[in-house]
């Protein structure tokens, strides 16, 4: 007993190891582990802001194409993602909220590259009822990223307020009041 009390955290650590050496228990600690540190995303300061000024990257949704150019001139929240990704995983009940809060008044655009079958499954499981696109090319350059989860929130000027790689907390009360006074600008 006397070993055991002078050894627990080394025997918690070599458990904790083990445990994301297992496949099967891999994908969850790292989610559960994202999501315990992930917070609110922040606002760009106003004189760091850039702009999104070429709206026209393909995307599909149930064989429909679409572009961003139908975004313009509204609030648009981007985000880029994969099943398989940890992070992306950890925000999206987070995401999901969002969108059932404001998905009729902000258009939103979660783009993931993975085949329309796997993509689906994973909607299924999770009860997710947000919109998916899969991109039919390459993204705008504002929006080109090499990491994922990437996610923006664009003003109806185009002007890009949130621009946040990796996992967050995107019902927060701070988005919530952000997406509000965006709503109201003119």
């Amino acid at each position: 007993m006397e070993f055991l009390k002078k050894n627990i955290s080394n025997i918690l650590l070599i458990a904790f190891v083990v445990l994301l050496l297992i496949p099967q228990t891999r994908m969850p600690l790292q989610v559960g582990l994202q999501r315990l540190f992930s917070w609110s995303p922040s606002e760009i300061e106003a004189e760091n802001q850039t702009s999104l000024s070429d709206y026209h990257w393909k995307l599909t949704r149930d064989s429909e194409t679409y572009t961003l150019k139908q975004s313009e001139g509204r609030v648009t929240i981007i985000n880029v993602w994969a099943t398989w990704c940890p992070p992306c995983v950890a925000e999206m009940p987070s995401l999901q909220n969002l969108y059932d809060a404001y998905g009729d008044i902000v258009d939103f655009y979660f783009v993931s590259s993975e085949e329309e079958a796997v993509i689906q499954r994973f909607m299924e499981a999770k009860e997710y009822r947000f919109p998916v696109y899969r991109p039919l090319e390459s993204p705008p350059t504002a929006l080109a990223s090499q990491s994922i989860p990437k996610t923006w929130v664009l003003s109806k000027s185009g002007a890009i307020v949130i621009e946040k790689t990796g996992a967050a907390q995107w019902d927060s009360e701070s988005v919530f009041r952000l997406l509000d006074r965006l709503l109201a600008e003119e």
